[in-house]
This record gives structure tokens, sequence and C-alpha cells, in this order.
């Protein structure tokens, strides 16, 4: 899938002529600068989709797409693969999103971890996931992805081990690691859970109530990641070990 992509509320009705207006009309008319005839997808972000034609560019926000086909769905991943990914300070957040969004990862979790520096609270913290969101709607339609990650609300280290609880393959990022995430067994279907700690690193009682949810600590290399960046390498060897990316 090639087309750029242009999110919708809803496709279920559309027909096989839309008008793409708002934002998105103004980023495919003004950004994108669309002209009659170039392919457009159209999805919903959460799985559904629809090509079609470009028929007239109006205005500075209004883009009429003709031709549109049934809507298609793309099946859910298997195995769905979420990180919890601790509170990066600054910038790296997004760059964190951005990135485990554009390689496929599938659901990302904020976790307010004892040594993260940026905490999120109030209002500062709603902006701030606000933020996460929109960086990973917008890096899933650069990468045309149909099927946008889920960004959870912020994640207690207790509700983290919850998560951990859950899963059929359950890891954690660590030096304390004694085998490499890339030799790990991974379930063919199923829940893949991946906590990435802060810059700090994960403390010692929360790996230990990690531990003792199921989770094991793995290493990615000889090579000390940032924390913006170790979820997305991680997520890639994930992809690629599990089948997903052949």
């Amino acid at each position: 899938m090639t087309a750029p992509v242009f999110v919708v509320d809803r496709l279920d009705g559309i027909g096989t002529e839309f008008v793409l207006d708002g934002p998105e009309g103004r980023h495919a008319v003004t950004v994108r600068r669309l002209r009659p005839g170039e392919d457009v997808v159209l999805t919903d972000g959460r799985g559904r989709w629809t090509e079609g034609v470009v028929k007239a560019a109006e205005g500075k926000d209004r883009l009429v797409v003709a031709d549109l086909a049934d809507p298609a769905e793309e099946p859910p991943p298997s195995p769905r693969i979420t990180v919890v990914q601790a509170l990066p300070k600054g910038e790296r957040g997004e760059l964190a999103v951005e990135t485990m969004t554009e390689v496929g990862v599938d659901a990302i979790v904020p976790w307010s971890a004892s040594r993260c520096i940026t905490q999120w609270r109030g209002e500062r913290g709603l902006k701030a996931l606000g933020k996460w969101r929109s960086t990973a709607r917008e890096a899933s339609k650069q990468s045309r992805r149909v099927r946008f990650p889920e960004i959870a609300d912020a994640a207690t280290t207790r509700q983290v081990a919850a998560l951990l609880a859950k899963a059929d393959f359950a890891a954690v990022l660590h030096e304390t690691g004694e085998e490499p995430l890339a030799t790990a067994e991974l379930p063919a279907e199923g829940e893949i859970v991946l906590v990435v700690g802060p810059e700090g690193g994960v403390s010692p009682e929360e790996l230990e109530l990690f531990r003792e949810a199921g989770a094991k600590a793995y290493v990615l290399g000889r090579t000390v990641l940032r924390t913006s960046t170790a979820g997305t390498a991680a997520t890639a060897l994930l992809l690629g070990r599990t089948g997903r990316w052949s």
C-alpha cells in the first residue's frame, strides 16, 4: 500500500464518493498538494480502509475522492505486541511513540516508573498523553498503517504487573538478563508484553514485582540503548522473529 493515508470517522455507508474536509482535507490539498487522478486511502484507524481516486481539490481544505471500493478490513496482527514505555524526559517520549508506530507496534502503555524524571500529573499529564496519541496517529498515516496503535492511559507499576501476568510472553529489558531477546522462545499467537525502563533503569523493587508476575529479564545486545530507542529496536526484533515482517 503506497497511496497516502487519511483518517475518517467511519467507513460505514461511505458510498463511492466522499468529500475529505477539515484538517485531513487541508493536509491533502495544501500540504500534500494532491491532484485529480492520484490514489488515496481512507481509513478509520481501526483496521477498516478503502481506496479511491482524487476527483477534485477544492479551495484549501476539500478533497473530493471518487471510485471508492467497498471497505476492506485488515485482520488484527498476531501475536500482538505491546510495549510498556517508561516516561522519557522532554520530547523523547514522542520520538519513542513515533518510531515504534512506524515499525509496527500494536499498543503502547505509558509507565510512571519510580526512576522517571518526568511524571504525568493533572493537566500536564493529559496534555502529554494527547501528544503521544497525536504522534501515533500522524506516524500511522506516514507509515501507511490502517490499524493504528492503541496509546493507553498512563499505568502504575502494579497495573503494569497485572498486564504482564496476563501476557503469553512477558519480558523486561534489563542488564541482569541472562538471555538475549533474540533467542527467547516466542508464542505464535496471543499477547507479547515488553517493558522498557527509564533512563535511570528499572528499580530492584519493580523488577522483583514484574518477575513475580511472570516476566523475565532479557538483554537486547552488547550496547545500551536510550529508553526512547530501546522499544523500537526490540519491536523490530520481535516483528522479524514472529514472522510478522516476513
